[in-house]
């Protein structure tokens, strides 16, 4: 087996900022980048765009032509060994003449799951795994979770004020941060192919859950998910306005049908998940396993506090984005999270931080789950 070198880390961290070009385009699929290169000089590289166009490693070698024999190919994700709606890469590397290919790790999905790397040893390719692993695992995160899972990834984002506060005592929440976080925030939408509220929050706030202003903009608008096990949402407002993106009311078999023809009429697609063990609200885990029907990879949740406390408490969220404006309103304000929590300090979740920003006056502090290496 061929070793790694000092420049395979620096073309594989190519091979990923690659991959992050078609983060927002190529979902359901992995968003792949590839770089193929010989005595450590680029001779060709690209990423998968989008689902039915040509795989990043199929892109690099359009790109390499003849130079492509003899080459290292590095790509984020083992390359794919099946028919579906494009070629097997893993032939397409070794009919180019590839000696040896570089891969961050192997494809969990059934359809892959190391029958890639079969083939290239097969045909006598070095194949070296591991270089740049964490960083690969990190960028491919909601494709992971959702392979190994079934479920979307579930990134929770939260505006809050210093003393955690999402809403002063009379209700009042617009605008707790600064008009550049909130730009920040139509950023994590884009990469994500769901967008999810509760039913207080759609009532009170009445969102679009547009994504507005980013570049590059999403292939298209990620759904907008309203959870809402009573009926209470009405269907109207800009979240029942077909034209700004397609919508999906989740409910449960207690829902009045008045309220669900309503939602159905209006145009939303309206579909039943199992209500909570503890017989208030839905089932979280449910939810995300039944937008991963849907080949929702990541889904983004918005609120409100009893969402949030209630996916914390199930110990769901896999990402904690907590924007933090230089603001206090006190204890009658709306708390971030709304569950009952541990018992003891030792029960409590923990999540790592991941960063910290600073977005003009306010801070953006990222946690997330360690990693998954399996």
């Amino acid at each position: 087996m061929a070793v790694a070198m000092d420049s395979d880390w620096e073309l594989m961290a190519r091979a990923i900022a690659l991959g992050e070009r078609g983060r927002r385009s190529a979902p359901p699929n992995p968003w792949v980048g590839c770089v193929l290169a010989v005595d450590g000089t680029i001779v060709g590289e690209g990423f998968h765009e989008r689902p039915g166009e040509g795989h990043a490693e199929v892109v690099a070698l359009r790109a390499a032509g003849d130079r492509a024999r003899g080459a290292t190919a590095y790509t984020t994700l083992e390359p794919c060994a099946h028919t579906h709606r494009t070629g097997p890469c893993a032939d397409a590397l070794i009919d180019a003449g590839v000696t040896r290919v570089v891969a961050a790790f192997e494809d969990p999905d059934t359809q892959v799951r190391g029958r890639g790397f079969a083939a290239l040893r097969s045909a006598g390719v070095d194949v070296v795994l591991g270089v740049g692993e964490e960083g690969a695992r990190r960028s491919l995160a909601p494709y992971l979770h959702h392979r190994r899972t079934g479920r979307a990834f579930c990134l929770a984002k939260v505006a809050m004020t210093i003393d955690g506060r999402i809403a002063a005592a009379d209700g009042t929440s617009q605008w707790i941060t600064a008009d550049e976080t909130r730009q920040n925030a139509h950023e994590l939408r884009a990469d994500a192919q769901a967008i999810v509220v509760g039913s207080g929050t759609a009532i009170a706030d009445e969102p679009a859950l547009s994504v507005r202003d980013v570049n590059p903009a999403p292939r298209e608008a990620p759904l907008r998910v309203v959870l809402d096990a009573r009926g209470r949402v009405p269907a109207r407002g800009p979240l029942f306005d077909q034209a700004i993106a397609p919508t999906l009311v989740l409910t449960s078999d207690h829902a009045q049908p008045n309220a669900v023809d309503a939602w159905r009429s209006a145009g939303a697609k309206v579909e039943v998940v199992s209500t909570a063990a503890s017989g208030s609200g839905l089932d979280l885990a449910a939810v995300l396993a039944l937008l991963g029907t849907h080949e929702v990879l990541e889904a983004m949740f918005e609120g409100g506090a009893r969402v949030h406390g209630a996916l914390i408490g199930a110990d769901l969220v896999d990402h904690l984005v907590t924007y933090v404006a230089p603001s206090l309103v006190g204890t009658d304000g709306l708390p971030a999270f709304d569950w009952a929590g541990p018992s003891t300090l030792a029960q409590a979740p923990r999540l790592e931080l991941d960063g910290v920003e600073r977005i003009g006056p306010d801070l953006r502090i990222d946690y997330r789950r360690p990693v998954e290496t399996a």
